[in-house]
Formats: C-alpha cells, sequence, structure tokens
C-alpha cells in the first residue's frame, strides 16, 4: 500500500473508533509493522492531523475533524457529471437542485463539458403544488427516524391509510419507491411515491432502529411491492 493512501486509511479508521487504537491493532488490521504505524502517526501529528495518544496506550482522533475536498481525474469529473445528470430522471427535486449547484461548481473549475448529454426521462418531478408528494420531506423523515401517515392508493385504486416507519427511498427508473415497515400490515412494504395522495409527519418517531430494520429489511423482498412480512418490528 502507498504511503499517501496509508495515512488516508489510518485516518479513516481513527475517526470511526469508538475507543482508542492501539498501533499493534491499527498494524494488523492494516497488514504493516507497528514501526510503520509509528512513523504514519508522527507524520499526521507533524501535518497537524488531531491525532491524540501515545504509545502503549492507544490513539484517537478528535472529534469534528474533516479530510480536506478531493482533487479528481478527468474521467473522475466526468463520471461525477453524467451521475449528477442523471438525478434528473429520479424526479427528486431537491437532488437535483443540489446537483445543478454541484455542476457549476464543476464548471466553474473545469468549463462546461456539452458533450456528455443524459436522456431526461424518468419518474415525474415531485412538484407539491400537483399534488406529488416531496421526496425531501421522505428523506427527511428517513433520515430522522421519524414515522409517516400515507394515504395510499394502490392499483385498483383502493385507498388506505397506513402510518409507516421509513426506512429507504429505492430509485426506479420510471418510478420511486419508498421501503417502510408498515403498522397497518405489520410487515415490510414498499410503496411508489407517485400513489402516495397525502404525507403527513407524525410526532412519533423510531430513533435508533431505523439501522436495525433495514438489516431485516428482506433482500427477495427489497423490490417489490405488497410481500407478507418475515419479521417482527423491533
Amino acid at each position: 500500500m502507498r504511503r499517501s493512501n496509508r495515512l488516508f486509511e489510518i485516518i479513516q479508521i481513527l475517526r470511526g473508533a469508538t475507543r482508542p487504537m492501539t498501533a499493534d491493532a491499527l498494524a494488523r488490521q492494516m497488514e504493516v509493522s507497528t514501526r510503520t504505524i509509528y512513523r504514519d502517526i508522527s507524520a499526521l501529528q507533524m501535518m497537524s492531523t488531531p491525532i491524540e495518544g501515545e504509545p502503549g496506550i492507544g490513539y484517537v482522533m478528535r472529534k469534528g475533524y474533516n479530510l480536506p475536498p478531493l482533487n479528481f481525474d478527468l474521467e473522475e469529473i466526468e463520471a461525477l457529471r453524467v451521475g449528477l445528470a442523471l438525478l434528473s430522471r429520479t424526479g427528486d427535486s431537491a437532488l437535483l437542485r443540489a446537483a445543478r449547484r454541484i455542476h457549476e461548481k464543476i464548471d466553474a473549475l473545469h468549463g462546461p463539458a456539452d458533450w456528455l448529454q443524459v436522456a431526461p426521462w424518468g419518474a415525474k418531478l415531485d412538484d407539491p403544488a400537483k399534488g406529488c408528494v416531496s421526496f425531501s420531506t421522505l428523506r427527511n423523515a428517513i433520515r430522522n427516524e421519524r414515522k409517516l401517515e400515507l394515504t395510499y392508493h394502490d392499483e385498483q385504486d383502493c385507498r388506505t391509510v397506513r402510518t409507516v416507519r421509513p426506512l429507504a427511498l429505492v430509485y426506479h427508473l420510471e418510478c420511486v419507491m419508498l421501503a417502510c415497515w408498515c403498522e397497518l400490515r405489520a410487515g415490510f412494504r414498499h410503496f411508489r411515491t407517485d400513489r402516495i395522495y397525502g404525507c403527513r409527519p407524525l410526532d412519533q418517531d423510531f430513533v435508533g432502529k431505523g439501522d436495525a430494520l433495514r438489516e431485516i429489511w428482506p433482500d427477495l423482498n427489497r423490490w417489490g411491492s405488497d410481500q407478507p412480512a418475515i419479521a417482527e418490528p423491533i
């Protein structure tokens, strides 16, 4: 492993560690000698990286440390341009606005690349003025582990009101699915967002349980629509 990559890896390990890491533990994880780890940590500290600790006790990264901005090569920049342009297919207006801001920053540094084109066809834009649920609202509920009350119409236009624990958004080519734990059905369910006619964040939450629910979110049902429950709620 190149030294620059090794330094980056040490930073990442320490940023994610919940307790002090000894040089021996770092050396085993990175498959290098303990002496190499001591030299690397000394080098990082000389570069003002906020690593605290000492030999025999362990090392920790001071909270709040962020890595400097990354530099990208030409192909990586083009991959970013195409990936950002593909966001237009998701119908997620908030992500689309964020993508445009990133595009402007890339263009300011590297100039435009009009020869890279992506067809815009995909899911409908989530315009609340047209009765569409805001994907930003759904993403906020997932991020904050906040329950939602959904008014949903199925394929037969049968209306139901569901209280759900939103877990993920799945962006397909022509639609977006909201994966949830549905309290009405006591199981995992997937709702097409273009069939959600009402969405109300509730005061109830499921803080600390989202990751555990995603771990038991069944792989075989992950892209389905209205599958039976295979696990109890947490």
